[in-house]
């Protein structure tokens, strides 16, 4: 049976004997010198070069998610180089396994929710909008993406910074109204402070820039690879991950004195 094949097609690179280009782009001409890894970035994305605006908003969101401390990622991270020093990738890739729907991950469902929140409701205003969205996550029981952080409360300081940016380049639109919006309307409905965190700011701002919600994740995971790396380099000079795993092992193990005194 005969089939009609589509054609293999892509426009990220090719290469020459004695060029490479990407996207359409002189790799040693035009990129190399000329380029910074997040103007690279947004270049790979969205297959054109950011405007002066754009490149600081975005660069703006990629080194918001590099470093967050001794986070599950981090440790993972540091964790699965001690058992495997030879595979430094390894490493960074299973912590960055863990950007999910508690740490980092939100993202992408932030986007999601504003970006399919406009398109339902063109008409309606951000206020009202969000109104609704917070009863709606409220009636399903499920958690808002992007709203609330168990530390930085009543307001995540990153979220007023990137707000900030996007005012002063022009893409503070009706994304991150409406995220402000939803934070605002949140803590009212749940009656304690659930400000928008940092992957909330990320998702609106992504939005801002016209990225799909599918590649907010992919955002936020470029930023945090490089902390992650950074995490790998000092552990390399100052080894922490063994005494993770001896005292996360003697501690675990420990019997309950109480249970063995009484015979239980």
């Amino acid at each position: 049976m005969n089939q009609t094949r589509q054609p293999i097609r892509s426009g990220m690179g090719r290469s020459t004997p004695d060029q490479i280009f990407v996207r359409g782009h002189d790799l040693v001409q035009d990129v190399i010198g000329k380029l910074n890894l997040g103007d690279m970035a947004y270049l790979e994305m969205t297959g054109r070069l950011p405007d002066e605006h754009q490149s600081r908003v975005f660069n703006a969101i990629l080194v918001t998610l590099v470093e967050h401390g001794m986070t599950p990622m981090a440790i993972a991270t540091r964790l699965v180089y001690l058992g495997a020093p030879e595979s430094l990738q390894s490493a960074v890739a299973a912590g960055l396994c863990g950007m999910g729907t508690t740490f980092a991950g939100t993202a992408e469902g932030a986007a999601r929710m504003l970006q399919a929140g406009w398109a339902d409701n063109s008409s309606e205003d951000a206020d009202a909008l969000a109104r609704n969205i917070v009863a709606d996550f409220r009636k399903r029981g499920l958690s808002i993406p992007g709203i609330g952080h168990n530390l930085h409360k009543p307001h995540d300081p990153r979220t007023a910074r990137l707000f900030e940016v996007a005012t002063e380049e022009g893409y503070a639109g009706r994304y991150v109204a409406l995220m402000t919006a939803i934070g605002q309307h949140a803590q009212v409905a749940y009656g304690k402070p659930l400000p928008v965190n940092a992957t909330g700011a990320i998702g609106a701002l992504c939005c801002e820039l016209g990225f799909s919600w599918k590649a907010a994740r992919g955002v936020a995971v470029i930023g945090r690879a490089v902390g992650l790396v950074g995490h790998l380099v000092e552990e390399q000079a100052n080894p922490i991950a063994r005494e993770i795993w001896l005292r996360t092992e003697e501690e675990a193990s420990r019997q309950d004195e109480t249970a063995v005194d009484t015979g239980r």
